[in-house]
């Protein structure tokens, strides 16, 4: 026989953390629990809350079990949720009903145990909210962008209440979603601005990326766009992204910074000091990647570094030059020809230039032409023409040098 299940502690923290947590339901407790709410919906990973709300911090640092075994439906949804065991699944539609049941079947859907997200129109605020997270995921699987929007534009109005952590979340997938508009901009500092009482450094860092890589995207050449996009990043690396906390999100964050600050027009004021922050940036986010444990991460960074280096002007260019050099030669030996040629032919071009400003145009010379045939082979009509035109310039030199010899 069904019990109905009304989920009687409100707000809940569902959608804070991610899942399967978030979607864990706390069960009313006797004593005083506003402050520890507060915190769980904060996304505090260490709030201090009543013996009954213990397994959701333990299930926060990977403990999955849930100690109350008996049959209360609200312990066992909890279970399930956690488990993900279908024979508790098959138990638990025998005795939960109303919003206990809906949000089975959403866990459930999460576990891959059913295809079909239920109804959840009965549900209210954040656990409403949270049902819309999951359709508007369904909505991206089917490449319905659309549609995807609209359910989290919903979950967002109804989540801001009473669980802003869980809104800026929502807004942050919106603005990954409509990377490409203006509402983008909005989505992202609307995020960032509900997350500013949130306990976790790492989510509003993630709200600054976003908006970083929104500027990024839509800057094309405005400097003050780009500007804006490295003022995000290092607002992101202020909130708590380092080589030992979240060292991941801070290396993207430095190697970023780096390009906004190449993709700047060149004006001549401040240009060197950008490209040196740049060349910086790069290093940094290289403590991280690795060549065998995040080799297209570190070869990308890489080949931002040499490229940085070889438009660097300062008083030891040579060694900048040389160094760009070694860096191009070692990237080449990590690209096969064949299965890439025209990116190892942009290698091929980048080193062609370095050489030849370090003068040595033989080499130079050599590069430029295998650079020059494998883009015109493969339908890169303009970078090819680059090369044409930088062995015409190599060609000159050379003979500028025999006519100097002669004489």
């Amino acid at each position: 026989m069904k019990m109905i299940q009304d989920i009687a502690l409100r707000p809940q923290p569902v959608g804070v953390f991610p899942l399967p947590v978030g979607l864990l339901l706390l069960p009313p407790v006797d004593a005083p629990c506003a402050d520890a709410l507060a915190s769980l919906l904060r996304a505090d990973h260490a709030a201090v809350v009543p013996p009954e709300w213990r397994f959701y911090v333990r299930a926060l640092s990977g403990d999955m079990s849930v100690p109350d075994h008996s049959d209360d439906p609200l312990a066992a949804y909890n279970r399930f949720v956690l488990s993900g065991d279908p024979e508790q699944y098959r138990e638990l539609l025998t005795t939960a009903d109303g919003d206990l049941a809906t949000m089975l079947e959403l866990a459930a859907f999460y576990h891959g145990l059913t295809d079909t997200l239920p109804d959840s129109t009965s549900l209210t605020g954040e656990l409403r909210a949270q049902a819309l997270m999951m359709f508007a995921a369904q909505s991206i699987e089917q490449q319905d962008t659309s549609a995807a929007l609209k359910h989290l534009t919903e979950a967002v109005d109804l989540a801001r209440p009473a669980s802003p952590v869980f809104a800026a979340t929502l807004l942050g997938q919106m603005a990954q979603l409509g990377s490409g508009s203006c509402s983008a901009f909005t989505f992202c500092r609307e995020a960032i601005d509900l997350l500013a009482d949130c306990a976790d450094d790492r989510l509003r860092a993630e709200a600054w990326m976003h908006l970083g890589q929104v500027c990024q995207e839509q800057a094309g050449a405005s400097r003050v766009v780009l500007v804006e996009a490295a003022q995000a990043y290092q607002q992101a690396l202020r909130h708590g992204l380092s080589l030992e906390c979240n060292e991941d999100l801070y290396a993207l964050a430095q190697n970023n910074i780096g390009l906004a600050y190449l993709a700047m027009p060149m004006t001549g004021a401040g240009d060197n000091l950008r490209t040196g922050v740049a060349i910086q940036s790069f290093r940094e986010a290289l403590k991280v990647y690795d060549r065998d444990r995040n080799p297209d991460l570190w070869v990308s960074t890489q080949l931002n570094l040499a490229n940085a280096l070889q438009y660097m002007h300062s008083s030891h260019p040579e060694e900048n030059l040389m160094r760009a050099v070694e860096i191009y030669e070692e990237l080449l030996s990590m690209r096969q020809r064949a299965i890439d040629p025209v990116g190892y032919a942009r290698i091929l071009a980048n080193q062609a230039n370095a050489l030849a400003h370090l003068g040595l145009f033989s080499p130079a010379m050599e590069k430029a032409t295998e650079a020059h045939k494998l883009l015109h082979w493969h339908n890169e009509p303009n970078l090819a023409a680059t090369m044409l035109d930088l062995t015409t310039q190599i060609n000159s030199r050379l003979g500028q040098s025999a006519n100097a010899g002669a004489n």
